[in-house]
């Protein structure tokens, strides 16, 4: 319902300095107007105002209450913010007072929602919104404001417009065929449309899905025998002493975890226990555990040791590892540095080479920081499932489908790339996307 008035805190429920108080709708300012001792009523629009929040006849609380008027607000609707003391007790008190006096309570991200559904925002940039509460890192960041300046829609509208260009004039060779004034649309016309519209997809789809990994990070296992260094190799990338380090063959049983920040990447890590054949039983779940790993991971750093000549269980990993993303790194070249790859004494710290090597394998895509590139798995997928649109009419045209046929598709084509921005949508769909905001926003 749009056409209440909802009110949440809109900061960490925390003991802190300064809470904000807000409210959104018709009644907005007339609500904050109950519970102030100041007249808001013809106050106007961006204006900060000094006062108290009353409660029965009694000052409550010294705040600063904001005022924005519709349309020039968050949400396009008449919107107030009351800057309170920081205290839990304070400020669930004021909200209270707000609820009691006709607000109703918010429901995650649904200050947010209603500037998408008032027209303010569009969708890419309402989830560029959350991506900029929820981030941790400056390529974070620097993606989520891209978002919120509207790189998505940026990105996707020409496309949309294109598209929306031949349906149109198709349709109209359709309806219309005495129609002069429209170009006439023939399969051979449309053959380098989608031959163009698959090449601007699959390169959105290709610079998403490298951006990703320098975003987000890869899913990176260390993997190896027995007593190769692994655990040694993760203390060392994390410079500090996570997993424990003994000469007893199998002291890892479980799966070990943790972040590290390279120059240009980010490793989730996974220690995992050193894979061979044992009737331990604690030892066999934690291989299990660790061939799994394997299975999920992005990146597979394939430990050696370097000090001995490689045998069955090594040939058995380089197999087990051939089909994925693997990088093979040499350990214990203190003891032998005479082997071709990339080197590392892991108990030593000497792993400048693996951090040299990652740090440049990565390099050539932190320019994408600087272009506009689709955010999110969801926007992702849309693409993908477009690309795969167009790709199947490429079909449908070599066999000489008749244009109708060819429209209907390449509409749905439109309505998957709409949906990335949030033209056209789904209730199920925003409600879905708005209930993982927090509350408040």
């Amino acid at each position: 319902m749009l056409n209440d008035t909802i009110a949440a805190i809109s900061t960490a429920l925390n003991n802190q300095a300064i809470s904000i108080v807000r409210l959104s709708g018709d009644e907005a300012i007339e609500i904050a107007n109950k519970i102030f001792d100041r007249d808001l009523n013809h106050t106007q629009g961006n204006t900060i105002i000094y006062g108290h929040i009353m409660e029965d006849g009694h000052k409550l609380d010294e705040v600063m209450v904001s005022i924005f008027r519709a349309p020039k607000s968050y949400t396009m609707e008449d919107l107030v913010e009351i800057n309170c003391h920081g205290g839990v007790y304070i400020t669930r008190r004021i909200l209270s007072l707000c609820l009691a006096n006709g607000a109703r309570m918010a429901l995650n991200g649904e200050f947010t929602k209603r500037a998408y559904l008032n027209g303010r925002i569009d969708l890419a940039k309402a989830e560029s919104i959350n991506d900029m509460i929820n981030a941790n890192s400056e390529v974070q960041i620097k993606s989520a404001m891209k978002g919120i300046d509207g790189s998505i829609s940026r990105l996707i509208e020409p496309l949309c417009d294109d598209i929306m260009n031949m349906i149109g004039m198709i349709e109209v060779n359709i309806d219309y065929p005495e129609y002069d004034d429209v170009e006439i649309i023939t399969n051979e016309k449309l053959l380098p449309k989608l031959h163009e519209w698959i090449s601007i997809s699959d390169e959105m789809i290709d610079k998403a899905q490298r951006f990703r990994v320098i975003k987000e990070g890869l899913k990176t296992a260390i993997v190896g025998k027995p007593n190769v260094g692994k655990s040694s190799l993760l203390n060392a990338l994390l410079n500090k002493d996570k997993a424990i380090v003994t000469d007893i063959a199998g002291t890892t049983r479980d799966l070990v975890e943790d972040d590290v920040r390279l120059d240009n990447i980010t490793l989730h890590l996974i220690d995992t226990a050193g894979i061979r054949e044992s009737d331990d039983v604690v030892e066999k779940i934690g291989i299990e555990r660790s061939l799994k790993a394997i299975e999920e991971a992005e990146l597979v750093i394939l430990v050696i040791d370097a000090s001995k000549d490689m045998d069955e269980e090594d040939k058995e990993l380089l197999e087990l590892t051939k089909d994925k993303d693997r990088i093979i790194v040499y350990n214990k070249t203190d003891m032998n540095d005479d082997v071709k790859g990339i080197k590392v004494s892991a108990l030593n710290g000497d792993i400048s080479e693996l951090k040299n090597y990652l740090n440049e394998r990565y390099d050539k895509d932190q320019s994408l920081i600087d272009e506009d590139i689709l955010n999110n798995e969801r926007q992702i997928a849309l693409m993908i499932k477009a690309n795969k649109g167009l790709k199947d009419m490429l079909k449908e045209v070599d066999y000489g489908y008749e244009l109708d046929l060819v429209s209907s598709d390449l509409y749905t084509v439109y309505h998957d790339l709409s949906e990335i921005i949030g033209k056209s949508y789904e209730d199920d769909l925003i409600d879905h996307l708005f209930r993982n905001f927090c509350l408040g926003k």
